[in-house]
C-alpha cells in the first residue's frame, strides 16, 4: 500500500510520502514509473491510501471543482468530500459497498491534507479530523506513527524532518513501502 504522514510544529506543516506501487505481489517502484502520491491543489497538498485508481481520479476530480474545492477547515474538508462522493458516485461509479451493515455509503477513500491552516484526515464515511501533532495512513503508518512519537518533542527536529522520519520508518519495515520520498513544507498562517 504506502506509508503517508502529516506534520505540524512550531508553525510549520509538512506532508510527505513513499512513491511505491503495488498491485497484490508486485511491485512497481520508482525506477519503473514516477508514482507522485502527493498532489497540489490550490494551497494544499493531498496524499491517498488505497487502491492506485483513486489517484488519477482524486486528482481530476479536486483539482477541476476550482472554488467549491475548500479545504482550509475541519468543516470545509467535510463539506467538499460530501461533493465529493456525489460525483465519484455519479460520474466516476464508485462502488461504494464495504460492510451489509455499514451506516453510510462509503467513499472508498483515506486521504490526509495539509495547508497553511493545518493538518487534516478523511476517511471512508466521511469522517475528518483536524490533527494536531501528526498523523499517517496507508500500511507503514503504524511505523511511521511510532517514529514520529518518538521525536517530536525533540527541539532538534522540524516538522519537514519528523515527516522524513516518518515515511523513512515506515519504508524499513513495511514491505509495501519504498522511497523515493516527496515530502513538501511550508509556514502556517497566523
Amino acid at each position: 500500500m504506502t506509508t503517508c504522514v502529516v506534520v505540524k510544529k512550531n508553525n510549520e506543516i509538512a506532508i510527505a510520502s513513499d512513491s511505491l506501487v503495488t498491485f497484490g505481489d508486485t511491485r512497481l517502484s520508482h525506477a519503473y514509473e514516477v508514482n507522485e502520491k502527493v498532489f497540489p491543489v490550490g494551497e494544499s497538498y493531498v496524499t491517498l491510501a488505497g487502491t492506485a485508481a483513486h489517484f488519477p481520479v482524486m486528482r481530476k476530480l479536486l483539482t477541476g471543482m476550482g472554488e467549491e474545492c475548500r479545504l482550509n477547515n475541519r468543516d470545509e474538508v467535510f463539506e467538499t468530500f460530501s461533493k465529493v462522493h456525489e460525483i465519484l458516485k455519479e460520474k466516476y461509479f464508485l462502488n461504494t459497498k464495504e460492510d451489509e451493515d455499514d451506516p453510510y455509503e462509503s467513499s472508498q477513500i483515506t486521504a490526509l491534507i495539509a495547508n497553511p491552516n493545518g493538518i487534516f484526515g478523511v476517511y471512508s464515511y466521511r469522517e475528518v479530523f483536524s490533527f494536531d501533532r501528526f498523523w499517517g495512513i496507508g500500511s507503514g503508518r503504524n511505523f511511521a506513527l511510532g517514529a514520529m512519537y518518538a521525536v517530536y518533542d525533540n527541539e532538534a527536529y522540524d516538522a519537514r524532518k519528523i515527516a522524513e522520519i516518518g515515511v523513512q520508518s515506515g519504508a524499513e519495515f513495511d514491505k509495501s513501502t519504498s522511497g523515493p520520498f516527496r515530502i513538501f513544507s511550508f509556514p502556517m498562517k497566523e
